[in-house]
């Protein structure tokens, strides 16, 4: 029994040694963090409070021999490690036909909103059947019509942004 006591009484003390150990004061300093009080007072640092702190560590990249001796030129589009490379006349097709499949879905979307906007009538739409014996239900139909041309008003905006972001023919 008194061996028991021990034990636990060390795994106590071990346990609060471990617990005043997470609770140390952590200082930011820009995109890091410190636990050393003077290294923080030298440069400045800000006390964090009111939680934990949890720093993971990144991995840097493995340079390899053909980048390390030659400096490359930023790209403003990278494309992702091991992704092949394409043709610059494929890429035009490509572009072109996107191009197209945009410049199609626009056409819709536009005659769509003319075929709405006839439909809507500034807001006061064409009673159908049941709608003259109830009003709630016109008044429904209405705020669904008015809910549809803002969707298909803003794919139009989505396609013209598209369309926009490819490169000119």
């Amino acid at each position: 029994m008194k061996t028991l006591s021990v034990f636990l009484l060390t795994a106590f003390a071990v346990g609060v040694h471990v617990q005043a150990q997470a609770q140390e004061r952590v200082w930011r300093c820009g995109n890091e963090y410190t636990n050393n009080a003077t290294q923080a007072q030298q440069r400045g640092c800000k006390l964090m409070e009111g939680g934990n702190v949890t720093v993971v560590q990144g991995t840097r990249p493995i340079a390899s021999a053909a980048s390390s001796s030659a400096v490359r030129a930023p790209s403003s589009a990278s494309s992702p490690a091991g992704s092949p490379r394409v043709d610059g006349a494929d890429q035009r097709a490509r572009d072109g036909e996107a191009r197209s499949v945009l410049e199609s879905e626009l056409r819709k979307a536009q005659d769509r909103q003319t075929q709405l906007l006839r439909e809507y009538n500034n807001g006061e739409p064409e009673k159908q059947g049941s709608e003259s014996r109830n009003y709630q239900k016109y008044l429904d139909r209405v705020a669904e019509m008015k809910a549809e041309l803002a969707r298909n008003e803003s794919d139009i905006a989505g396609i013209q942004r598209e369309i926009g972001r490819l490169p000119v023919k």
